[in-house]
């Protein structure tokens, strides 16, 4: 019989994938399925970025490029912190990946040994665990209230923190939650952790979709902490796969040696298109779509209160809402089973992000259109 490695085993499981598998078989039954599951924006890239990657194409662009990227991509990201999140940027520790997953994959990697442990809170994306069991290492979930926004808070981390211990992994704004890290609170995490000699690595993934405050990045308060960030969400390029990473000056080596074993370059040609990104053009455009998630969320806020969906925490970011449905009687798998075969609605248990709350909370995705999530509350009163 094949043996696998141990981490295999160890490995999170998830069960978006599952919900999704099972929303297809009904589909291809002829059913209407609504998917509120995988966190996936229903907008694509903007013309102007279709446009660019066409010209590329015909201008032969298509060869490796370097492993840390195109330098005209890197400045263009590093003008838009500058202008937009508010830090200065070398462009040379910026680097460009197949993916925030093949940034958070070369992070760990790279700063990770065998018998190091990461902090994270509980609730967290799965995936973002299995990058630390792959390099290794282990992951270290925390139990975060709802009085702490679901996020890991200083005192936790101190409270925590061990000779194993090599530093933590945040998000802000999170997956599953939609809740950022208050300003006050990451000042003290990121003291908190440099007084242990360890590393912050934080998830900015959906930085740009924030609706309730204006963002600015972690690096405007330590610039040598690692950020991860990506295309697919703010800028809706999911299948591209095309993400970067801010590293200190002295990580940039390491991760190039690694970057040009594991994956030569990242896409060029989805390189070469992303720069338009940052026009005036598409700005404007991922604007105007930041808005209308922020529209969903206002609608299905107060909808599933009513029908007794309660949200711990109003998400002020992503397009998440992480919701309790204890009210109902039901395991987060047995109402999520529920949703899918009676209402033609697909969500995702809180089984995939952490034991703290598995049984009692889904994660919803309202990266949809609004016409079908009025057509999911429709539904959902029928059966509720």
């Amino acid at each position: 019989m094949t043996r696998f490695a141990h981490r295999i085993d160890q490995a999170l499981t998830f069960h978006a994938i599952e919900v999704t598998k099972a929303a297809q078989q009904l589909r291809e039954q002829g059913r209407d399925i609504i998917s509120l599951g995988i966190g996936e924006p229903d907008f694509t890239a903007p013309p102007i970025v279709v446009d660019t990657l066409a010209r590329a194409a015909q201008a032969g662009l298509s060869g490796y490029s370097p492993a840390l990227g195109i330098m005209p991509l890197r400045s263009a990201i590093a003008d838009y912190y500058k202008s937009h999140w508010g830090a200065e940027v070398d462009p040379e520790r910026i680097i460009i990946t197949a993916g925030a997953s093949g940034a958070l994959s070369l992070a760990c990697m790279t700063l990770l040994n065998p018998g190091d442990e990461i902090l994270m809170p509980d609730p967290a994306y799965p995936a973002n665990s299995n990058f630390i069991l792959c390099s290794g290492a282990t992951p270290r979930l925390v139990p975060c209230t709802a009085q702490e926004r679901f996020q890991l808070s200083a005192d936790k981390i101190a409270d925590h923190w061990t000779d194993k211990t090599r530093g933590v992994l945040i998000a802000s704004p999170s997956n599953p939650t939609g809740t950022s890290i208050e300003r006050e609170e990451l000042v003290r995490i990121i003291q908190t952790v440099r007084e242990r000699g360890g590393v912050v690595i934080m998830d900015e993934i959906y930085l740009g979709l924030c609706y309730d405050r204006v963002p600015r990045s972690a690096l405007t308060l330590d610039p040598q902490i690692v950020v991860i960030n990506s295309f697919s969400k703010y800028f809706n390029m999911t299948g591209w796969r095309l993400g970067w990473m801010v590293v200190p000056e002295a990580m940039v080596g390491p991760v190039e040696k690694l970057a040009a074993s594991l994956n030569i370059c990242p896409p060029t040609l989805a390189q070469h298109a992303a720069i338009s990104c940052f026009t005036e053009e598409a700005l404007a455009i991922y604007e105007h779509r930041r808005l209308a998630f922020m529209e969903r969320r206002d609608f299905l806020l107060p909808a599933f209160e009513k029908l007794g969906i309660h949200v711990p925490v109003k998400p002020d970011g992503a397009f998440y809402i992480y919701a309790d449905i204890s009210q109902h009687g039901m395991t987060s798998d047995q109402f999520a089973h529920k949703l899918l075969h009676e209402a033609g609605v697909a969500v995702v248990p809180g089984l995939d992000f952490g034991p703290a709350y598995a049984q009692k909370m889904i994660r919803v995705s309202y990266a949809t259109a609004l016409d079908r999530l009025r057509e999911t509350i429709d539904r959902l009163q029928k059966i509720l």
